[in-house]
């Protein structure tokens, strides 16, 4: 039986994410189910599975309220697929993360330690040129990451106003998961809730990622992260809260 606690949770961490680099593959659901956490299902978009590499800005960060000195803006990119979990006649849609890069140890290791996430700390730096009236409304997102003596990147290149999404699309279904779902070392697995208004999206004019795939993320990725994305965006962000996590044994 699934073991459930109230919803409410205290928030756990507070932040702006701001302009999300979206690049999402379709990938055969094989490849991730046993990645899937005690619980949860894959959830699926059209009878399609999709993965996302992901990059953006974290900005005036406070843990349990408070700010860090050193920790408060920074940069994160992460890996992560998409799945659901059944509650009373709810289903709550939830995000699983393969890996997730930031460039601080101390924000790493709170990770690993409060969620058991995939945290990796490496050099990082970032180049983010939103559209403005001063660009003629052109804009180039970009954050790099070094791996293995590399410089790793993901970019996307954008024009114009972004635009609210349009219900039932691709995007929408890629931003509006709003649970986390990590596996923890006992099998159980542990649901945080994350709360932001819907946001809106530039499609993307053009995408990029150059990486190391094999050694960062698995063998298994190689192949589909070498090849074209199926879908790019930018999402301009919000204001978010990350609840604290609970346990849901099965």
């Amino acid at each position: 039986m699934i073991i459930d606690m109230p919803i409410e949770r205290s928030p756990f961490l507070t932040a702006q994410w701001r302009h999300l680099v979206m690049l999402n593959y379709e990938i055969d659901p094989k490849l991730i189910h046993s990645r899937v956490p005690a619980g949860t299902e894959i959830d699926y978009w059209n009878g399609r599975t999709f993965i996302s590499l992901v990059g953006f800005r974290f900005l005036d960060t406070r843990l349990l309220g408070w700010r860090v000195p050193f920790h408060t803006n920074f940069d994160e990119v992460n890996l992560r697929f998409y799945v659901r979990s059944k509650s009373g006649d709810e289903w709550r849609r939830g995000v699983v993360f393969v890996k997730e890069i930031v460039p601080r140890t101390a924000i790493a290791l709170i990770a690993r330690w409060a969620y058991n996430e995939q945290y990796a700390a490496l050099p990082m730096k970032s180049d983010v040129d939103p559209p403005t009236a001063a660009n003629e409304l052109r804009g180039s997102i970009r954050y790099s990451w070094k791996w293995a003596g590399t410089w790793n990147l993901i970019a996307a290149q954008i024009e114009g106003e972004p635009s609210p999404l349009a219900a039932g699309s691709e995007a929408e279904f890629i931003t509006e998961h709003y649970w986390g779902y990590a596996s923890q070392r006992d099998g159980s697995t542990l649901e945080y809730r994350v709360e932001h208004p819907s946001w809106r999206v530039w499609q993307a004019e053009t995408s990029d990622f150059t990486g190391n795939v094999s050694t960062l993320y698995g063998t298994e990725f190689s192949r589909l992260l070498d090849g074209a994305p199926s879908s790019a965006f930018v999402a301009e962000g919000s204001e978010i809260v990350v609840r604290q996590g609970r346990p849901r044994r099965i």
